[in-house]
């Protein structure tokens, strides 16, 4: 069913949003994943109960019907004013309805950026664990001004991989070595797993032979919500009999660098919160 209420803030103009499961039939907690694009309610989980809420940075004003020349066209945060003005006296920055680089300012996509770090940190994920299996995650924010803009800039990371925007994807660590007809049939049998590992990387088949070299088994066995996303990506071209075409080649590659960076940047944000004291933020 259209759910135009939400949608609508996304056709409108750019937008982002963190999609969340309210509750959780999945043993861990990994259902957290940004977009800023439309969504359908599984978009993290097709999993019985675990159905995606689409929660957008900004609200645009309805453009149905004619306005006038007084109508409010600017979009606005899709904030609480008081938990702003909360955060905003605690770390002593000022707020800013849009990101300005000013220093001494923070804007809503440092918020959401700091959100976003909050959701991969796995000892905030294990820390809270069985709470997050049947409610919406309630983020704790920290007073420490450094740590609240440390946290951000990695969220902001992991928001540019997530949306396959980030520079860093540039930089393959995988090859499709052997040439072929690029058909997808191998993959799908019980999550077939990687052949050859060596050092942790191995040789991932898509048929008898050709094969995505230097796989990261950590990468291989990632999720996010109730997907394996190396494994999902793949199975879903082999159920459609489809063969690769260079740019599904060259994609492949950059979802492998964004896991494998986001698995990096997930230690690095653990790592800052026991640098500042650890668990429980204020």
């Amino acid at each position: 069913m259209p759910r135009s209420e939400v949608m609508q803030h996304f056709l409108e103009g750019e937008n982002l949003g963190i999609v969340l499961c309210r509750q959780l039939v999945s043993e861990n907690y990994s259902h957290a994943l940004v977009t800023n694009k439309i969504t359908d309610d599984s978009f993290v989980s097709n999993k019985s109960k675990e159905r995606g809420y689409l929660f957008p940075l900004y609200l645009y004003p309805k453009t149905e019907g004619q306005q006038s020349l007084d109508d409010n066209q600017e979009r606005r945060p899709n904030l609480n004013d008081k938990s702003v003005r909360q955060i905003a006296q605690s770390i002593s920055l000022l707020f800013t309805l849009e990101k300005e680089g000013r220093k001494g300012t923070f804007a809503p996509i440092d918020i959401l950026g700091y959100i976003y770090a909050v959701l991969h940190s796995p000892s905030y994920r294990k820390k809270y664990k069985e709470f997050l299996k049947i409610n919406f995650p309630r983020i704790p924010f920290t007073s420490n001004q450094n740590l609240f803009l440390k946290l951000s800039d990695i969220g902001s990371e992991l928001v540019a991989l997530h949306l396959l925007e980030s520079q860093k994807l540039g930089n393959l660590i995988t090859t499709f070595p052997v040439p072929g007809d690029n058909s997808v049939t191998k993959v799908g049998e019980a999550k077939k797993q990687l052949k050859n590992v060596k050092n942790g990387k191995g040789h991932l088949y898509i048929n008898k032979t050709q094969y995505f070299d230097g796989l990261p088994q950590d990468v291989w066995n990632f999720h996010i919500g109730g997907y394996q996303v190396c494994y999902k990506w793949l199975y879903d071209r082999k159920k459609a009999k489809r063969r690769l075409s260079q740019e599904d080649i060259e994609h492949y590659h950059k979802i492998v660098v964004a896991l494998n960076e986001t698995i990096r940047l997930m230690k690095e944000i653990d790592e800052t919160i026991d640098a500042h004291g650890g668990w429980p933020i204020r």
